[in-house]
């Protein structure tokens, strides 16, 4: 599972692009417990989400023309230059060209060949996510594609991760991890074929998708309808990988819930 030791390809950043940050701050705040933290007038709107002091999350206004609400995984660049020119000589395109975020860090995001969306980040003064793999913050990521070869094919160009295979009812599952250490100590998400697996119907567009740990999925399930969000998948239990469901908030961002099996 993830942690805060990042190295190279880990995920080490999590932010949403909102229509309304007031509200998608109320909500989170109901169903996590975070409180929203302003990055300063200069920020534009953006802010941090922080559980116990600690951020696990940001947030932020849409900025680019057409978007619509989602979550954003960010993995770690060791030179984000490098890492543009690689997204570009695997066939994926820069959708905003490498900068430098006020001595914080360099930020590009990007689009894959097939269509899924994500960004990267090179620390600088902030490192990344304060807490992870904790109840009730950010414990995997997971890719939908409609060809998971290609996908992994391409972000092993770009990071270096590698990959395991794991057979599951209907469908290959593969597990990530980044490209050095324990295969297994340092896996992070999973690729699963589109519009099979968890996430029924919502798994049809390309997208990464952030799991956030809960202590118990379907209370969480019950208080995400309660504050005016949507069940995408009811919550249910996955040998060997505990208790999901898939969600998604007032906005449309979608998201999934995890309860780890004690064995995962």
């Amino acid at each position: 599972m993830l942690g805060t030791a990042f190295r190279t390809g880990s995920p080490n950043w999590l932010d949403l692009g909102s229509p309304d940050t007031a509200a998608a701050a109320a909500f989170y705040g109901s169903v996590f417990g975070w409180e929203f933290v302003s990055a300063g007038p200069d920020a534009g709107g953006y802010g941090f989400f922080r559980l116990g002091g600690k951020t696990v999350a940001a947030l932020g206004p849409l900025t680019e023309k057409g978007a619509t609400s989602a979550w954003m995984v960010h993995f770690q660049s060791a030179d984000m230059q490098a890492t543009a020119e690689k997204v570009r000589a695997g066939g994926g395109t820069v959708r905003m060209e490498p900068m430098d975020v006020m001595g914080e860090g360099w930020l590009a995001q990007f689009t894959d060949p097939q269509g899924a969306q994500f960004a990267s980040w090179q620390p600088g003064k902030t490192g990344g996510l304060e807490v992870a793999s904790e109840v009730n913050t950010l414990v995997w990521v997971e890719l939908h594609v409609p060809d998971p070869v290609a996908a992994i094919r391409f972000y092993a160009g770009v990071f270096g991760w590698r990959y395991i295979e794991m057979e599951t009812p209907g469908m290959t599952y593969r597990v990530l991890s980044i490209g050095e250490g324990d295969q297994e100590e340092g896996s992070f998400g999973g690729v699963a074929p589109q519009g099979e697996g968890a996430g029924g119907a919502s798994t049809m567009v390309p997208r990464w998708v952030p799991y956030f740990h809960v202590a118990d999925v379907d209370a969480t399930v019950t208080a995400v309808e309660g504050n005016g969000g949507a069940v995408l998948m009811p919550a249910t239990d996955v040998p060997d990988v505990g208790r999901i469901a898939w969600a998604s908030d007032p906005a449309g961002a979608v998201f999934a819930l995890l309860k780890p099996s004690p064995r995962a």
